[in-house]
């Protein structure tokens, strides 16, 4: 079973998510450490991040939210940008905090 490594601002913003949408992230979460490939309509890669980027979505009466994870990181799964989308397309924003939050990640756990 991987390790689930979160990016402390991606962990405070999931505690804000409905806790019906927690527990289905975790089912999620669950199903990746355990090396099962997750595919749409629940996840999407997200190549405009990283190679090896995805998003899960979930949807409620309240709208959509997303949380990115990174795969390719040898020991673990890297949950490092969550946010409540609501538009259709991603905003350019949230693209480019989730490719700020992967590069600092990776280099923190690089660097031990």
């Amino acid at each position: 079973m991987k390790d689930v490594i979160f990016d402390e601002n991606a962990r405070k913003i999931i505690k804000t998510f409905p806790k019906e949408i927690r527990l289905e992230l975790g089912k999620y979460i669950l199903q990746l450490q355990s090396g099962f490939k997750l595919d749409m309509p629940v996840s999407k890669a997200m190549s405009t991040i990283d190679k090896g980027a995805y998003e899960i979505r979930i949807k409620d009466n309240d709208g959509n939210y997303r949380v990115f994870y990174y795969q390719k990181y040898i020991t673990g799964i890297l949950i490092f940008h969550a946010f409540m989308k609501k538009t259709q397309k991603t905003p350019k924003k949230e693209i480019d905090i989730a490719k700020k939050r992967l590069k600092i990640l990776l280099g923190e756990l690089k660097n031990g």
